[in-house]
């Protein structure tokens, strides 16, 4: 239960962290899209491990296959599998883990739902999931860029208490990727990345935020009451691996200002309704209102340390724990292709699901 996302657009995600592969069926793309492995590969090697020192070590290609639902270069409109086998498998670096639960894992609450639990890496729990969400939304991305030009653009905002200067409405792609950080402030970028080495050389991890924009996006989606598009976006990026809290446009910050301050007033530019500030984040009434959508989320320091931890044992006695293996000591590098991939989903389910109500404009 839980592994499918999306109504018109619909995922399934499936695969364990180190068992045999990991992928993704994706059911409801148009027919007649061109598409290809080369369409979807880019995105997952933003995403992969052993990138840089400053996320796991864990060598992955991340290769992806496209097994169905594709012929003579063009989607059939019926269900598209996609898979990666998991190369580097090391189950054995948990064999410590298996009787014991990692703090702030999923361990205990697996266990305690379930009854069995996959203690190689936290099974379904590890970040190694996202990879079928990512490649699923290298095709929404592509949809949305051939009907609507949409252009969805994540980046490391802010890594512990320092903070970096974005214009989310002007920056760029090439700004971001130039760093191992993908923050593009290259001063911000610099302190970024002492800080994540100093965490990962004391056996620590560092948490953040990454900030999203969705330039582009068309006036009308969204479903209230309760598929509100903020809402629907709340929860597709709250269900990614060590999310924490959700902001969007102005978030928790806008409670500092009056409704005469936070308002964002109409006028007319370009021949069409715009407003004049954007306190709303391109959302207003649960609606899209064509200005950018400027999403927050923040993610926790990752579970898994190398330092020394109290814990218990699945027979309820106390313990000590440390970490081994390959872990990332800050997930916010490689948070970024899957807060943009989430995005790209909620964005071209609502797309499809307002053509089917209203038609296309």
């Amino acid at each position: 239960m839980g592994n499918t996302f999306g109504h018109l657009f619909r995922i399934t995600t499936w695969g364990e962290s180190h068992g045999g592969a990991v992928g993704v069926v994706v059911d409801g793309c148009p027919p007649r899209l061109k598409l290809s492995e080369a369409d979807i590969q880019p995105d997952l090697d933003r995403r992969r491990p052993g990138q840089s020192r400053i996320v796991t070590q864990r060598k992955e290609t991340d290769t992806i296959k496209i097994l169905s639902g594709v012929f003579e270069g063009k989607t059939l409109g019926t269900p598209i599998s996609m898979l990666v086998w998991n190369e580097d498998q090391r189950p054995e670096a948990y064999a410590d883990f298996k009787d014991k639960f990692r703090p702030s894992h999923a361990d205990y609450t697996y266990l305690a739902k379930y009854g069995i639990r996959n203690w190689a890496g936290g099974g379904r729990a590890s970040a190694r999931e996202t990879v079928g969400r990512v490649a699923a939304a290298a095709i929404a991305k592509k949809i949305l860029r051939e009907r609507c030009k949409t252009e969805i653009l994540a980046y490391v905002k802010q890594v512990k208490n320092l903070v970096a200067k974005v214009n989310p409405s002007k920056v760029k792609f090439q700004q971001i990727e130039r760093g191992i950080v993908r923050c593009p402030d290259e001063v911000a970028a610099e302190k970024m990345i002492r800080m994540i080495d100093a965490a990962r050389k004391q056996g620590d991890s560092l948490g953040g935020v990454v900030e999203c924009v969705a330039r582009n996006v068309p006036v009308g989606l969204g479903e209230p009451v309760f598929d509100k598009l903020e809402a629907d976006l709340a929860k597709a990026v709250m269900s990614l691996p060590a999310s924490k809290a959700f902001e969007i446009g102005s978030g928790f910050s806008g409670i500092l200002l009056a409704g005469s301050q936070h308002n964002d007033p109409f006028t007319i530019r370009g021949g069409r309704v715009r407003t004049k500030s954007n306190f709303s984040g391109g959302v207003q009434g649960g609606i899209s209102n064509g200005e950018d959508i400027i999403i927050r989320v923040a993610f926790k320091p990752t579970a898994t340390i190398m330092q020394t931890q109290e814990t218990v044992t699945i027979d309820q006695k106390k313990a000590l724990l440390k970490a081994k293996g390959r872990h990332d000591p800050c997930v916010l590098p490689r948070a970024v292709p899957m807060v943009e991939a989430m995005v790209a989903l909620v964005l071209v389910d609502h797309l499809l699901r307002h053509e089917a109500q209203c038609g296309k404009r």
